[in-house]
Order: C-alpha cells, then structure tokens, then sequence
C-alpha cells in the first residue's frame, strides 16, 4: 500500500478543509520526511484523517469508555464518548470529512473517504451517524453502502487491517520504545 494524499475538513484543530499531496513534489521526492508543528497545529489529526477515512478508527480513540461530552444543556442520551470518532469534528462545524487515496496491494488506485455531520449540518445539531465510501480511482465508480462491507472492501484492498496497519505504518506517541524494543 502506497499513501498519495490525505485531504479533510473540519477535522479537530484543523477546522477548514486541508490537503497533503504525498504523490506531488516536495513530498514525493523527500524519500523520508517527519510532521512537525507546535502543538495543536494538526499533527496527529492528519494521522488521525489517515486512520477514519481507511478504517473508521484511530488510536488516540481507541480507548473504550471515556468522558462523555456535547453541547451545554443537551441531554445526557444525545451527548458521544470522547473516544468515539465523531468527536473528531472540529468544534462549530456543522459536517467535515477524510479522504485518503491509496495505491492498494492490487497496484490500484482507490480514495477512501470518511464523513461525519450534524443534524442539519448545524453546530448544534445532533451528531448523525458517520458514513463512509469507496471510490476507484481509474473508473471513477464510487462504492457506498453498509459501513461493515465498505470496511472489509478496503481492508482487502489495502491488504492490512487496522492493527496491523497502526503497528506498521503509524508510530503512536509514547509508542518510540515499544517500536525500538
């Protein structure tokens, strides 16, 4: 599997719509390069773009339980976990999404995307379900349907799952001694 770029909008602190070309110079040429920035600038919300729009999860996420949080006032039923993916939105934003095209183990072609909304994509509405779609890219046909067989679709294509592809492709924070071990 081969990464060509990540796109997104609305995504934790990266509010507007953003795009990484990893198949366009600079990039392309680098050979090796790292994401760096203050915090907050986005860093792991690109990774974090990589991992819903491939696998709908990511392992910041990961965890079960957590804190549940929404709108001041709302009830406790319409409030998420914060460990839950839809809390990726960026706060004030009515909808946002990932998008990832990827060359798959079939030297294919294919763009993974990943949305989430709000009722009525305002920021007060309540967070819907996240949907997720499939796209080749060499004959534009676009795969959208139950997110459990947009799921298997491009695990097989990509030929990882998501645990193997958080230990091969993704160095989680805290993780540098785990990998070096």
């Amino acid at each position: 599997m081969r990464v060509l770029a990540i796109r997104g909008a609305n995504l934790a602190s990266l509010a507007g719509e953003f795009e990484v070309r990893l198949d366009a110079d600079p990039l392309a040429s680098a050979g090796l390069f790292a994401i760096t920035g203050p915090t907050g600038a986005g860093k792991s919300t690109l990774l974090d773009a990589l991992c819903v729009a491939l696998y709908d999860k990511t392992p910041r996420l990961c965890a079960r339980g957590g804190a549940l949080i929404g709108h001041e006032g709302e009830p406790e039923e319409a409030r998420i976990s914060a460990t839950d993916v839809r809390a990726l939105l960026s706060r004030g934003a009515g909808a946002g999404y990932a998008e990832v095209d990827v060359i798959g183990k079939d030297g294919r072609a294919l763009r993974a995307r990943w949305d989430v909304r709000r009722a009525r994509e305002r920021a007060t509405g309540r967070l819907q379900p996240q949907t997720m779609a499939i796209r080749d890219l060499a004959t534009d046909k676009v795969e959208a349907g139950p997110k459990s067989e947009i799921l298997a679709t491009i695990e097989s294509r990509v030929g990882l799952s998501f645990e193997q592809f958080r230990r091969s492709v993704l160095l989680p924070q805290g993780d540098f001694a785990a990998f070096l071990r």
